[in-house]
């Protein structure tokens, strides 16, 4: 059922127009084939590519700075091929939203399924460890068909397309978390629930610590040692990817780690972070390096983006 606070009367000042067409047009993206949703996505991709400039001046910082033994040519492609990924995940979120689920079962391959059932066992909820892959949308959407979750979320700014993405998403998530409630997610691990976030974005320095990323010293929430040793709750891994043919999404879910929270931090964040980028680099294209994720740098380092 869409949440009781979704009221389209409330949105029908001319500033929120440019916002319904922009959905209407999002919606009609489930409509074609997958295979055509792809080559829609890759299409706007390289749209996004030529005409985002402030974008891809990020994105080729980011790739330099972590794939410096690539050469110019070799970082240009990548950088390609991370817009194209991008672009895809526009009709991902439509399907997200608005898809069936018997459109999206035969897309789904998922490993380590097991791992999930067996920690839920122990009656502590599941703390899973996501990360900012172009397929974040829809992989929540996947996760569902074969396990419900709550996952944190940050609200948008935009009040239309907040109360869409919260009715789409509590449509089939068991329900959502607003990043700064902490309380809430302890709660709910308590409870036995599955808790899904991602903690790669750079937000300062507040509740982080530096810890390497690619070996970059990068700002690294503490938020995962900290709910972990809180709610007592093992901490799974959890990431997706294109598969290699393009004709679906891999859904994977690591062992809960071991030895987690360690008691230290930065080596806890050091070890979160390594995990992501071993994820990262078996499919680089796939990981959003449009975001400032280096944004905060130690004290007398000189900033890597222009502003």
């Amino acid at each position: 059922m869409p949440p009781p606070d979704f009221q389209p009367s409330r949105f029908i000042a001319p500033r929120y127009w440019g916002t319904w067409i922009a959905l209407g047009l999002l919606r009609l993206l489930i409509i074609p084939p997958y295979a055509w949703q792809v080559r829609i996505g890759a299409a706007l991709g390289r749209a996004l590519y030529w005409a985002g400039k402030r974008r891809r001046r990020i994105t080729e910082t980011n790739i330099s700075r972590c794939f410096p033994d690539l050469n110019v040519g070799a970082q240009k492609a990548l950088v390609k091929r991370t817009f194209r990924a991008a672009g895809i995940a526009v009709p991902e979120t439509a399907l997200a939203w608005w898809g069936k689920d018997g459109d999206l079962a035969p897309l789904l391959e998922i490993e380590g399924l097991e791992h999930l059932r067996k920690a839920l066992e122990r009656g502590k909820g599941v703390l899973l460890l996501g990360a900012h892959f172009t397929s974040l949308e829809i992989s929540g959407r996947l996760l569902s068909l074969h396990q419900p979750c709550h996952a944190m979320y940050r609200k948008h700014n935009n009040p239309l397309f907040e109360a869409v993405i919260k009715q789409s998403r509590e449509t089939h998530l068991e329900g959502l978390i607003e990043r700064h409630d902490m309380r809430r997610m302890i709660r709910l691990l308590r409870d036995g629930q599955v808790v899904w976030y991602a903690p790669d974005q750079d937000f300062g320095t507040h509740s982080s610590v530096f810890a390497p990323f690619f070996g970059i010293q990068t700002s690294t929430l503490v938020m995962t040692s900290k709910l972990a040793k809180v709610s007592g709750a093992p901490v799974l891994p959890f990431f997706s990817q294109h598969t290699e043919d393009n004709r679906g999404y891999r859904l994977i879910i690591r062992p809960p780690l071991e030895d987690f929270p360690s008691g230290d931090d930065v080596a806890d964040a050091a070890r979160v972070n390594a995990i992501i980028e071993e994820q990262v680099r078996k499919a680089p294209e796939q990981y959003l390096w449009l975001h400032r994720r280096f944004k905060t740098r130690p004290p007398g380092e000189a900033p890597f983006y222009e502003k």
